[in-house]
């Protein structure tokens, strides 16, 4: 079974925000490195990608046969998505034991374990 991991930074530092990633010690950013280096070696991942922050996004609609799009998110989230990788697993419990080594998974975001429906 095929599993998308969604990673929600929640308030999770990251390089992408300077300031906060300057407060963890190098030793901290070191580990959170390796550990994504570890995920993306586990047999059966495909690295997927980072994501810009929310208010980069454009949500679009399609109403009455016109194109309609809104700046930022539709929706206003806590834990902003901000990247995913799939993972080919035997089972659910694969796919959480290795959701739960994502930092953000321990430093204050989460991550989502959603089936892919295959057709």
């Amino acid at each position: 079974m095929k599993y998308m991991l969604l990673i929600h930074q929640g308030t999770t530092p990251t390089p992408l925000d300077p300031d906060a990633w300057a407060t963890l010690t190098p030793d901290e950013q070191q580990e959170i490195y390796a550990a994504y280096q570890e995920i993306n070696a586990t047999p059966g991942v495909t690295p997927g990608n980072g994501l810009q922050p929310p208010d980069t996004a454009t949500t679009v609609r399609v109403q009455d046969g016109a194109t309609l799009t809104t700046d930022g998110p539709f929706v206003d989230v806590k834990e902003a998505l901000n990247g995913y990788f799939i993972y080919e697993a035997d089972d659910l419990d694969a796919a959480i034991a290795l959701a739960a080594k994502v930092p953000a998974a321990r430093l204050g975001g989460a991550v989502e374990v959603r089936p892919i429906m295959e057709w």
